[in-house]
């Protein structure tokens, strides 16, 4: 549902497939169909050109396009435009930086666990370069759960180092994030609606119980933590928690894998001793026989039954809106998918295809469902069917990299760090990041609602927003305060740059009207400028 933005101003290609065999984005299709006619619904239109631009933008390179690759596109008569895009924004750089902020925050939360996980720029950097060299998803998940190397300068072991001396927390993490399978209720009793019992979560967790953190020195001003993992040591059960009593230990449990068999480790020798902590300062060595290696292997092998399913579905989630199976990391009998058949078909073509994300993301943002408008009948935001693209509003990354663009700050500001580095992109003259990351870094509740509040009106109002809207050269508004061009023509770049369509006749009108107006003629561009870039349809991608 397009937001007129009148009101606010007057209120100040992809890989080649054999011949018989049908591109996944047809299978999608399919599926999507059958289900629109099983329950009887009408679904929306196709989005139009400017639609898919902006959503596509945001979707995989977690920014708008500035105004002129927008009118490139509008302009381009190719029927295979769209695809031609998506090819080109799946190559372009911003494609990894957004992805890694996308998974990092999916890792790790906007407060993660631990003393080290808030200084991570190691794990992001590494995490950015699977992307960059689309790295297979299941190489990407056993890295991190092997977790080799060091923070710094491997970058994957941060994900279990922020779950020191927790291995039940990491048990929890791991099953949720890369199985889909949420075990929290068995760690207090057995589960009241699942097939998991307490020892089952034990047991998983007895994988993680002999990790031990150590410093080994620093790469620049960044600690490398490696993660050493010692040849004895158990996790303990004391049973279910109504059955506690102070002074009670438990009995060990020994490591199971999510309800299969126990592991089989080989015996240590009769006289084999082992230092109780590994020294600081050097790299621990490796054990003779690894628990969380074995449980990396588990986790991540083609045939699991739970992680492609658990993989596909996340990403699912992540370009239409919620997961066929809702939410992303409750995969259950008792919790079925919308569309079991599709979900079984992008687990196995993902198999089958090596793991490859950016084959998986190609084929999804390529399909009919993926194009839909967001203009429809159905209220939610994330309709149960896909009958209508979904609503969401943008990250804090997105929201600032997006203001940039609008505003045309890199383009005044040569020496901005547009891209780069973490900390880096978010130096923004006038501009805090942690007030960004504050009021816009968790507008989700974790299951697609949206829950802005004062904060954030009060923050586009009065406060640093404004500061983007640069004066000097190159910026949007030097642009258009410069221009001889009449206030049509100049009212159609500032809503190319801005929301990445043109505007319609009366947004024409009135804000030619408005901006043509002898009295005080640099502050009511501002006020254009600030309408637009802070009005609802910019805040939220559909």
């Amino acid at each position: 549902m397009r937001l007129l933005v009148v009101t606010c101003l007057l209120l100040m290609s992809g890989p080649a497939v054999a011949a018989d065999e049908v591109p996944l984005r047809e299978v999608i299709d399919q599926h999507v169909r059958a289900g629109w006619q099983a329950q009887g619904i009408q679904p929306a239109g196709p989005a139009s050109d400017a639609e898919f631009l902006r959503r596509v933008y945001l979707d995989l390179a977690g920014t708008i396009p500035a105004a002129d690759d927008g009118q490139a596109f509008l302009d381009d008569q190719d029927p295979r435009k769209r695809q031609v895009l998506v090819d080109r924004l799946l190559a372009d750089p911003r494609y990894a930086l957004h992805q890694a902020d996308v998974w990092d925050l999916a890792l790790f939360g906007r407060d993660p666990p631990g003393y080290y996980a808030r200084e991570r720029q190691g794990f992001q950097r590494w995490l950015r370069d699977q992307f960059a060299a689309n790295e297979p998803y299941d190489r990407i998940v056993r890295r991190m759960l092997m977790a080799e190397g060091d923070t710094a300068e491997h970058g994957a072991p941060m994900f279990l180092v922020q779950f020191d001396r927790h291995p039940e927390d990491a048990a929890v993490a791991v099953t949720r994030l890369f199985l889909g399978v949420q075990l929290e209720c068995a760690r207090c009793h057995d589960h009241p609606f699942e097939d998991y019992s307490q020892l089952d979560f034990y047991g998983l967790a007895a994988f993680y119980a002999r990790l031990q953190l150590v410093e080994v020195g620093k790469l620049g001003n960044e600690k490398r933590l490696a993660l050493g993992e010692l040849n004895r040591g158990e996790i303990l059960f004391s049973g279910q928690a109504s059955e506690q009593t102070p002074g009670k230990k438990g009995e060990p449990v020994a490591a199971r894998f999510m309800k299969g068999e126990l592991l089989e480790e080989p015996e240590l020798p009769a006289d084999f001793k082992e230092e109780a902590r590994f020294p600081g300062g050097k790299q621990p060595p490796p054990p003779r026989y690894s628990r969380k290696d074995r449980l990396a292997a588990w986790i991540t092998a083609a045939d699991n039954p739970y992680f492609a399913r658990a993989a596909v579905n996340r990403v699912w989630a992540q370009f239409m809106g919620k997961g066929l199976v809702h939410p992303v990391d409750h995969l259950s009998p008792t919790n079925p998918a919308s569309h079991p058949e599709l979900l079984d078909r992008l687990s196995a073509e993902f198999v089958a295809h090596q793991f490859d994300l950016k084959w998986l993301i190609r084929e999804t943002v390529g399909s009919q469902a993926y194009q839909l408008s967001s203009e429809g009948s159905a209220s939610d935001a994330h309709p149960a069917w896909y009958e209508r693209a979904r609503f969401r509003p943008l990250s804090a990354e997105e929201l600032l990299a997006a203001w940039r663009v609008a505003t045309g700050y890199d383009a005044s500001q040569p020496e901005a760090a547009a891209g780069g580095a973490p900390d880096e992109r978010f130096k923004v003259q006038g501009v805090t990041w942690d007030y960004v990351r504050r009021f816009f870094g968790s507008p989700t509740d974790g299951v697609g609602n949206f829950q802005g509040g004062m904060h954030e009106h009060l923050y586009l109002n009065n406060g640093q927003v404004h500061s983007l809207i640069t004066r000097r050269p190159g910026g949007l508004f030097d642009t258009l305060h410069k221009s001889s061009d009449p206030w049509p023509q100049r009212v159609e770049r500032l809503f190319l740059q801005t929301l990445s369509r043109r505007p319609t006749a009366e947004e024409s009108d009135t804000f030619a009207a408005y901006l043509s107006e002898p009295q005080n003629p640099t502050d009511r561009l501002h006020n254009a400028i600030w309408t637009l870039i802070t009005c609802s349809e910019f805040r939220f991608n559909h």
